[in-house]
């Protein structure tokens, strides 16, 4: 079994098309489906059904997947760590971040990094926690920000911070003035909320789910500059951590009762390779926070 096997085979499970998968490897199309037929050959099994132009994996071909994208990124990493050593590669962090955390927390740490690395990259990534822990294990990011609940077995994390979730109204609103606010208040109002996949959104759907609450979704979207002017103009309200409304104007965060704290965590690939850069930006945040 040889690597250039493995990165064949990942192409076409990736594109589900050997004409597509040729094209992302810059090879012939006959080249490529006499290398998958060789490695099916040699393997003794058959990795993809062939249903008309579509390839889809067997059930082989799904236990192959799971090992071929690991020993390529182990191989990727181990290329990397080369590099590094003989000068070749340039600095690099790349970082995974909800908005909340890329809007209102990592701002003045990037700029403090940067003034202290100039010559260290940093690639900012915005997403919702699900998809950082998938580019995390895909080796898409170095570093992403999770939530601390339910983390997967292959990823290693360091505490990063505790926020409060609190129910963001206009300074307006008729709510405006409470200390606190129950679920059940809470729920009585139209929402603005973010799609599936945020740490938000999973905390709303939980609260939902274990008090039978109906959640009244008026807008869906991951723009929190949107979120936050329907709330400021009164079409909705919304539940975002207490770091927003310390940083933002015209809106008002509301504890719920009982509280609700969020834990947060940096986390890497426990079998990844972590840079210079990777491990200098880490030692920073941890420094700076």
């Amino acid at each position: 079994m040889e690597s250039k096997q493995l990165k064949h085979f990942l192409a076409v499970a990736q594109h589900g098309n050997i004409t597509h998968a040729a094209r992302f490897l810059h090879i012939a199309q006959p080249a490529l489906s006499i290398s998958i037929k060789k490695f099916e050959q040699s393997l003794g099994v058959t990795l993809f059904r062939r249903d008309d132009k579509r390839m889809s994996l067997t059930k082989e071909g799904e236990t192959l997947l799971v090992h071929a994208k690991r020993v390529i990124q182990q191989l990727q990493d181990a290329q990397l760590a080369i590099d590094e050593l003989k000068g070749l590669a340039k600095g690099e962090v790349r970082l995974g971040t909800p908005s909340m955390m890329g809007s209102y927390f990592f701002p003045r740490i990037v700029m403090a990094f940067k003034s202290q690395y100039p010559d260290l990259k940093l690639t900012l990534v915005e997403a919702g926690t699900h998809s950082i822990r998938k580019m995390l294990l895909n080796g898409q990011l170095d570093i992403g920000v999770i939530s601390c609940d339910d983390v997967p077995e292959d990823l290693e994390t360091d505490h990063l911070f505790t926020s409060q979730m609190v129910a963001v109204v206009s300074e307006e609103h008729e709510l405006a003035e409470r200390h606190t606010i129950t679920f059940d208040e809470f729920f009585e109002h139209d929402l603005v909320i973010f799609q599936h996949g945020y740490f938000h959104r999973e905390f709303l759907d939980q609260v939902s789910q274990e008090h039978g609450f109906t959640m009244k979704s008026s807008f869906e979207t991951n723009l929190l500059p949107l979120i936050l002017s329907i709330v400021k103009k009164e079409f909705a309200i919304t539940a975002l951590l207490e770091l927003v409304t310390e940083h933002e104007r015209e809106v008002v965060g509301i504890p719920f009762h009982p509280p609700v704290a969020l834990d947060l965590a940096l986390a890497w690939r426990k079998q990844g390779y972590l840079s210079i850069a990777d491990r200098t930006f880490i030692d920073f945040v941890k420094q700076y926070v």
